[in-house]
């Protein structure tokens, strides 16, 4: 048995594929790795054989059909027989040294839960780093849970950037678009021992075909995933009070970043997918109530609770050509642009 199982789900990743293992196998280290075939069209089957059969840490899973990244991680975790799952997906890799990073804070602090620091990959060679207790203000020299370091949820929900104890994991990966949030928000909010490790352990390559450069209905799935925590919360009300605002705030966040995306949300839908933020708000709102985030975030949570879709568009608009005539710096916050009475609120259909 593995201190680390790395599950690697694999689908049209041939480009990639024999990078990312060699980043793990050729890390010393207490790893299996569980590679998951989700019946890709492309070479990778291949590519996995000829690992498989060089090396005893590499175990198959080939699915029949194409099952979706979900789908593709449970059966690797339903594989996996190590003390702790890490999820790597066949386009990304594992820096140097992390493997070993990884295993001293587990076995230092034996988390239900790890936080990594990761680096965002873009094609020209720029990273772009993010350190968990960095951006949430939290020592990382003990355990924490996500009650007494609210800010963790700011740091992204990527379910890679995580190691999770197999024995602990309260959900398994829903299926839709953004799994990631229903899969690791909930295993946070459960987590009674959550570390952080202020290391880049995780190389997130930017690629053109992802989905978030995909116009698609199926961003409206972000809707979905996030009634997965809620309802997740609202199972155990008490524990989870003290997090919600947090997690209602990023939420929020998280669905206008979708819609501030001129790749996902087609023109002729962006009233529908606003409406539905509109929704969201009034149907997770705490009941005492959160506090609005400052600047222009706080402005358009405003007009979210207002349902005033056209104040948004024009306001976003009115941002962009900004934007534009200032050479793409950052405008000025606008606190004071809803202090007036907002619009009514807009019809949200059922």
């Amino acid at each position: 048995m593995a201190l680390i199982s790395v599950v690697i789900p694999v689908f049209r990743v041939e480009a990639y594929l024999a990078d990312c293992l060699d980043s793990v196998l050729g890390q010393p280290g207490d790893v299996e790795v569980i590679a998951v075939d989700d019946a890709s069209d492309d070479g990778s089957a291949e590519i996995l054989a000829g690992y498989a059969a060089r090396d005893d840490r590499v175990r198959v899973v080939t699915l029949a059909h194409n099952a979706g990244l979900g789908a593709a991680r449970n059966a690797g975790v339903a594989a996996a027989t190590g003390d702790y799952v890490w999820f790597v997906d066949g386009d990304d890799w594992l820096p140097a040294g992390s493997v070993a990073a990884v295993t001293r804070r587990l076995r230092a602090t034996e988390p239900d839960v790890l936080v990594l620091g990761y680096g965002r990959v873009y094609a020209d060679g720029r990273v772009e780093t993010h350190l968990p207790g960095v951006e949430a203000g939290v020592a990382t020299d003990g355990a924490v849970t996500l009650a007494t370091a609210p800010r963790l949820v700011e740091h992204l929900w990527l379910a890679c950037t995580k190691v999770f104890r197999r024995a602990f994991l309260p959900v398994a990966f829903p299926t839709g678009w953004y799994e990631d949030v229903a899969f690791v928000l909930p295993a946070l909010l459960a987590a009674e021992r959550i570390a952080l490790l202020d290391r880049d352990c995780y190389a997130y390559r930017q690629r053109e075909r992802q989905i978030t450069r995909t116009v698609d209905d199926r961003h409206f799935d972000v809707f979905t995933q996030w009634d997965r925590v809620f309802a997740f919360m609202d199972a155990d009300p008490g524990r989870h009070a003290a997090v919600r605002p947090a997690v209602f705030r990023r939420m929020i966040w998280h669905c206008l970043q979708v819609l501030g995306h001129e790749q996902r949300i087609a023109r002729s839908r962006r009233r529908a997918y606003f409406l539905r933020v509109s929704a969201q708000y009034h149907r997770h709102q705490p009941a005492a109530g959160a506090p609005l985030p400052g600047g222009n975030e706080g402005v358009k949570q405003r007009l979210v609770a207002a349902g005033a879709y056209n104040l948004y568009e024009g306001l976003m608009a009115a941002w962009s050509a900004g934007k534009r005539l200032s050479g793409n710096r950052r405008p000025a916050p606008v606190a004071a642009a809803p202090a007036v009475a907002p619009p009514p609120r807009e019809r949200v259909p059922g």
